[in-house]
């Protein structure tokens, strides 16, 4: 089922000249914030000449914007680095460009990677693949409708609590979290330092597993990274899969309950065992992860001032610059998360709020290697709902938070999780579901994501 494989072989330029064309023909989806034809072009006639060979020679591909990146301005879809010209590359790009593959554009995402649903970019929503009065989900919406929508095979994404398995889900692909510590995030705009992962988007689990296994492994710009354990395996016999009950409880659109409870009857005819398991501390989630990651997210957003890059106000003092600077170059989100994070970490609080969701966080961690001693994977939806419409959400951000309520537990706990294309809804919606797995699983994750694929 592999949509690479139909690119190796042809002309590289041929390859990059139809995904341009592809791009640009769709570009009311609002899902490209810029192109890199020059550089990709470029890097195309050496793969035709054999200067260039790899895996992945003459496969086009799409970064999200907040990976830095040569061919293109890195923006993280904000108006502070708007005319950000990158130094270096991101670790990914390179691993994947030591492959032979060619990035051709970068992907619109919630500014900074702040969102769900790629409504809170300073250059416009991205449209869902499906109906583009329906948002793309987010952060890495727009990396998500470049693979529906097949201007690419595969392209990068970042997830901290969801932002690849929830844009997956609403556009009806494979989406990869891997384990906290597989790939690199050096070059990598940084949004929460303890859940920040890198991975990938595609049509099939083959493709995914086929990327995966480039961008794993050590790197010594990134001391976060695991030494390389990532490696395809077969699935070797029946798996004992816990489906979550309390991802399956009120709250939960019926017709995405449907579509889990079909997904798991696909497993036991595969022959696997599934059996419902209850999680106590999953009510928690959403909590730890909306103090844990705006504190962290409040100190690394500290680096924008106006002063050493990015877009600098004009102003008549020190303090009004650094102001300024960030008043105008931050969306309403950035500046929410900020608000919150520095609240949770000041004086009188930081007990009461912060260490206290790390110690709740480390009980939810406990709860799932308790669980993973009996059981292979757990299984649950991705999200509530199918993609909601543009606008709906965006003046509650409560409402907005809990649409990650599924997919923060396993980011706060560091494990790998993978979203896959399980039906639609009657309005033609996709709906996703995500297989979870115990640290270092990736691979058997993916291997029982192929089994029912």
């Amino acid at each position: 089922m592999s949509v690479i494989s139909d690119y190796l072989g042809n002309s590289a330029r041929e390859n990059v000249q139809a995904a341009l064309l592809k791009a640009r023909e769709n570009k009311d989806f609002n899902a490209i914030l810029a192109y890199s034809d020059e550089r990709a072009l470029e890097r195309a006639d050496k793969v035709d000449s054999s200067e260039i060979t790899g895996r992945l020679a003459g496969v086009p591909f799409i970064a999200k914007d907040n990976f830095l990146t040569l061919g293109a301005p890195t923006t993280a879809a904000s108006t502070f680095l708007k005319d950000f010209k990158a130094p270096l590359q991101a670790t990914a790009i390179e691993k994947l460009e030591a492959e032979g593959a060619i990035c051709i554009a970068t992907a619109n995402l919630d500014a900074f990677a702040h969102g769900g649903s790629t409504e809170n970019s300073a250059y416009g929503p991205t449209k869902n693949a499906f109906d583009k009065e329906r948002v793309a989900g987010g952060s890495s919406g727009g990396s998500a409708v470049v693979v529906a929508l097949g201007i690419v095979p595969f392209a990068l994404g970042s997830d901290t609590g969801g932002s690849i398995r929830q844009p997956a889900s609403f556009n009806n692909v494979v989406g990869i979290k891997p384990t906290y510590g597989t790939v690199s995030r050096y070059g990598v705009v940084a949004m929460a330092s303890s859940t920040d992962t890198v991975g990938v988007l595609t049509t099939s689990v083959d493709d995914a597993e086929t990327v995966m296994d480039i961008l794993s492994g050590k790197d010594s710009k990134d001391m976060t990274t695991l030494p390389d354990f990532f490696t395809p395996q077969a699935l070797g016999g029946p798996k004992k899969i816990g489906i979550i009950k309390e991802f399956m409880d009120e709250g939960v659109d019926p017709e995405v309950k449907a579509a889990t409870e079909a997904y798991a009857e696909a497993l036991k005819q595969k022959g696997h065992i599934v059996e419902e398991v209850s999680m106590s501390l999953l009510k928690y989630a959403l909590a730890i992860y909306y103090i844990v990651v705006p504190a962290e997210i409040s100190s690394n957003l500290g680096r924008y001032d106006g002063i050493r890059y990015g877009n600098r106000a004009e102003a008549s003092s020190l303090s009004e610059v650094y102001g300024l600077s960030r008043d105008r170059g931050f969306m309403p989100e950035n500046k929410r998360r900020i608000m919150i994070g520095s609240y949770v970490l000041s004086s009188g609080f930081f007990d009461a709020y912060y260490l206290q969701a790390q110690k709740a966080r480390t009980l939810l961690i406990n709860e799932f290697n308790a669980l993973f001693e009996t059981f292979d994977a757990l299984i649950g939806p991705v999200s509530p709902t199918p993609a909601f419409k543009i606008g709906e959400n965006t003046s509650d951000p409560v409402k907005m938070y809990l649409a990650d309520i599924m997919t923060v537990p396993a980011s706060l706990a560091g494990l790998p999780a993978i979203s896959v294309p399980a039906g639609k809804s009657q309005t033609g919606m996709p709906i996703g579901v995500q297989l979870i797995g115990a640290r270092k699983s990736d691979s058997l994750l993916m291997a029982i994501a192929k089994d029912v694929e």
